[in-house]
């Protein structure tokens, strides 16, 4: 069997470093990098530490929603008709994600598709409408949670989807002992001394009214904030001219690796995010999580009392980021094992039945 594995962006290197090293016990597979995500710090850092390589690298860089998928369109068709796979898996929601899909369905090409089932039920946010249109062009839908596992049903998805569980988490369990203080010492932070904060969605960074309130409610917390800047937050503050509205409590620091992530959110007093993937990771590491969104896919960690939405009204985020316990003792919502396995096997049984 061979498989051709399309990523481009943080998440999904995350997802395949787990699942690629299963992959190749059951077939050939070829590792696809859009290069969605190109600055340093948001991908080749992430392949060094997480032992990845790209077996093709398609450098479409940035661009509006629009022109990034079309150059993806046209580079993804040129790789997939030079591999010639048995099967296209993708992870996610992203741009790379809905173009992989658009292009192997157009070539009749299987697809799977793997953390299916996600929804927020808003399609004016661009990941909603990529998840939506994967779920429903693609062969194999993996789903990550038993909620996510309903939605399909519910979407009449159900004979194409298997419950599996989540490699993000499986990855980061095996991780955990490689998680280290060095990497918020270097930064003169002690444990539970600052709030991790990450801001890079659409809605909030490309809307200067929310960018700016974001960046109000953290200086009005007055709490030591930690804020490793997207690439493209940074474009946007330049862009709108927002250097004025960072507070002086606000620590801006590069996009760093997988391991000094986790390690900044492990020794965190809480969290601070529009990351769909981060919430998952905080509620993890069992830290508080307060997320710039007025919706989750990851509802079990809402439900489970570690998660509070609070969108961008800077006095909601800045009572929070001050105030914010979690309501209910954590209890581990994400109790699958082997997901990768559990995924591959299922791939050996479909592609070869």
């Amino acid at each position: 069997m061979r498989i051709a594995s399309i990523v481009g962006a943080r998440p999904q290197f995350i997802k395949a470093a787990l699942l690629s090293k299963e992959l190749r016990r059951i077939g050939t597979e070829v590792l696809i990098n859009t290069g969605q995500h190109y600055d340093l710090n948001m991908s080749d850092i992430f392949f060094k530490q997480l032992s990845l390589k790209a077996d093709m690298d398609l450098q479409v860089g940035s661009g509006t929603h629009a022109a990034q998928t079309a150059r993806m369109l046209e580079a993804i068709d040129a790789a997939l008709m030079e591999v010639q796979p048995d099967l296209v898996i993708v992870y996610g929601d992203t741009n790379t994600t809905l173009s992989a899909v658009l292009v192997a369905s157009k070539r009749t090409i299987p697809i799977a598709h793997v953390e299916a089932g996600l929804r927020i039920f808003d399609l004016s946010v661009p990941e909603e409408v990529n998840r939506v249109v994967s779920d429903h062009l693609s062969d194999i839908l993996f789903a990550p949670t038993a909620h996510a596992m309903n939605m399909l049903k519910n979407e009449g998805l159900g004979e194409r989807s298997y419950l599996v569980g989540d490699v993000m988490v499986e990855l980061l369990r095996k991780n955990m002992h490689k998680l280290s203080r060095k990497y918020i010492e270097r930064l003169g932070l002690s444990e539970g001394g600052y709030v991790l904060c990450t801001i890079h969605r659409q809605d909030n960074v490309d809307v200067k009214k929310n960018l700016n309130s974001i960046f109000k409610g953290l200086t009005d917390s007055e709490k030591r904030i930690l804020l490793p800047l997207h690439p493209r937050t940074r474009k946007k503050v330049e862009e709108f001219g927002l250097e004025r509205a960072i507070g002086k409590n606000i620590m801006i620091v590069e996009p760093v690796g997988y391991i000094e992530m986790l390690s900044m959110m492990r020794f965190a007093e809480k969290v601070c995010t529009d990351s769909g993937g981060v919430q998952k990771e905080a509620f993890l590491l069992k830290r508080p999580c307060i997320t710039l969104r007025t919706g989750t896919e990851w509802v079990e960690t809402k439900r489970a009392g570690w998660n509070l939405l609070v969108g961008t009204d800077p006095r909601r985020i800045s009572k929070a980021i001050s105030r914010f316990e979690p309501s209910k003792k954590w209890k581990d919502v994400y109790p699958i094992s082997d997901s990768a396995k559990r995924i591959c096997k299922i791939l050996r049984s479909k592609m070869n039945g």
